[in-house]
């Protein structure tokens, strides 16, 4: 039997998701292999969706598990926390993991630390516009945090670099580190198969540093789809969505993935288990390389970029290429062209997330969100006239913000 769940999140990459997963009649292991697939045009939460995934047993191993038991303990087992670079989203689920009696350290920096700490926590204001200080721990360094169980890396792509070296301090031997970015991660190819195995995509990780410093065993991969932002230092705004989709690299269901979805859905988190990361990022992305850039650059909204008809024809060429690249590593996506484009202009008069950094003098993550999917175009002799402009221009309005160090807003006149 097919028992279809759906529900519905705007967020900072316009995504609404429609989970679904089969209950086989011969073996129930098949609840633990959920997929989660972009369905833009699908509303409402199923009343039964509160978990979508059973317990696990410890975090250490990775060793896939077919256990079909009720939650155990490992549902509310306590584990200490790291989040690198806990500015709005690192913030906010960060927050939400220590309201449900996780042990979490937030690492950050300048105003922001010195304003958590000042508050001994960090405010959170809810959707509802209900708001609430949760007490946590803040620091500056990582020598200040010591080893812990679980590492959550929020910072941007372009972000990881400058703190690599003194990553290992916070690992012991079974440290997970979870990625939890936007755009292709570094770690794309590792357990993908075929002719790029093991690849390092440079774009990201130039020289395959990362790749070399992190032990790929320890990685989890995680889709963030909340959109928070900071309002104040020390203060986030929870705007809406709470789905993060996770998984093992290799797509296994494993002992330490379904110990961490379990805790973020205690947590008040939408936390399905992937089966297919990969096809996942693609999804998001899809939006993400053509949305981000355009907006960023025409200083454009999404209702007005997927509706004004030059732009859509922009939009729709890019897309059309990022399928064909992804179709050359393999990839299916279970989405078409024309229902993201209509998803995206239902979400409305939104900013996307590098309109709003180009808007404050910030670096964007124009690497991970468009680079590197022109790199994965080179590898795989798959021409994409259209994002390779879409690339140019974005890096070109990059440069000029580091380089001037000016933050480039549109004023009504």
């Amino acid at each position: 039997s097919c028992l279809l769940l759906k529900f519905r999140t705007h967020t900072s990459q316009f995504n609404i998701f429609c989970a679904s997963f089969i209950v086989g009649q011969e073996t129930m292991a098949a609840q633990s292999r959920l997929s989660v697939l972009s369905k833009h045009l699908l509303d409402g939460l199923h009343p039964g969706c509160d978990r979508v995934v059973i317990g696990g047993s410890a975090i250490g191993t990775a060793a896939a598990s077919s256990s079909t038991d009720a939650p155990t303990s490992t549902a509310t087992k306590t584990l200490s926390w790291c989040i690198v670079g806990a500015g709005a989203i690192g913030g906010f689920v960060g927050a939400e993991l220590a309201r449900s009696g996780q042990d979490v350290t937030l690492l950050a920096r300048t105003g922001h630390l010195k304003a958590m700490q000042q508050k001994k926590g960090i405010v959170v204001e809810a959707s509802n516009g209900s708001e609430m200080l949760v007490p946590i721990r803040a620091v500056g360094t990582m020598d200040e945090v010591g080893k812990v169980d679980v590492v959550v890396i929020t910072l941007k792509a372009h972000q990881i670099l400058p703190v690599l070296d003194d990553l290992p301090k916070l690992f012991h031997d079974e440290t997970v580190v979870m990625t939890m970015q936007n755009g292709l991660p570094w770690w794309y190819f590792v357990g993908h198969g075929g002719q790029f195995e093991g690849r390092a995509l440079e774009s990201v990780d130039p020289n395959g540093q990362i790749l070399r410093a992190i032990d790929t065993k320890r990685i989890v991969g995680c889709i963030p789809y909340p959109a928070a932002h900071l309002r104040a230092p020390g203060e986030v705004t929870h705007t809406e969505g709470r789905l993060l989709p996770l998984g093992e690299l290799d797509g296994k269901i494993t002992p330490r993935v379904q110990t961490i979805s379990a805790i973020f859905e205690k947590a008040g988190f939408k936390a399905p288990i992937l089966d297919s990361i990969r096809t996942n990022l693609w999804v998001k992305l899809l939006g993400n390389l053509c949305f981000n850039p355009l907006g960023a650059l025409a200083h454009s909204t999404l209702d007005v970029m997927a509706t004004f008809p030059p732009s859509v024809d922009l939009v729709r060429s890019a897309m059309e290429e990022a399928v064909a690249i992804a179709k050359a590593l393999g990839i299916t996506l279970p989405i078409t062209v024309e229902k993201r484009i209509q998803g995206a202009a239902r979400v409305g008069k939104h900013k996307p997330s590098t309109l709003q950094d180009i808007e404050l003098g910030k670096s964007t993550e124009v690497d991970a969100l468009i680079v590197a999917v022109v790199e994965i175009a080179g590898l795989t002799g798959t021409p994409a006239p259209t994002i390779r402009t879409l690339s140019a221009c974005m890096q070109l309005l990059n440069k000029t913000v580091e380089d001037n160090k000016v933050a480039i807003r549109a004023f009504k006149l």
